[in-house]
């Protein structure tokens, strides 16, 4: 069966959450939005791209940072509203300079920073 994005369900501002995991370490590395066109052009390019909701505007990831995230493959969740996306991430995914976004935990009530930043090459 061919895919169409179009068969995707969006929310009222046409965007769909795409979470971004490393294939080969399965790390959660970041959650950002996608519309059909970015969710096409990814498809087309192996370059992941999203939809900057405070850009209004495409955003290739690593466009101006060099740090890539290659397609590997991208998976739909049972209902269609939300997608994962396994990439090959070239350095740091959050612009923050770390691995992951998601680098504070919860733990016994406090915030606990778990990730520091990456030092500059």
């Amino acid at each position: 069966m061919t895919f169409d994005p179009a068969t995707l369900t969006f929310d009222q501002n046409g965007l769909i959450p795409c979470i971004a995991q490393e294939a080969e370490t399965g790390e959660v590395l970041m959650l950002a939005w996608m519309n059909a066109q970015s969710v096409a052009r990814t498809l087309e390019t192996g370059r992941v791209t999203y939809w900057s909701r405070s850009r209004q505007a495409f955003w290739i990831k690593g466009e101006s940072s060099g740090h890539v995230q290659t397609l590997v493959e991208l998976r739909l969740d049972c209902d269609r509203d939300c997608l994962l996306a396994l990439v090959q991430q070239t350095g740091p995914a959050c612009h923050t300079n770390r691995l992951s976004c998601f680098y504070t935990a919860v733990r016994d009530g406090q915030e606990t920073e778990i990730m520091t930043p990456l030092r500059d090459a």
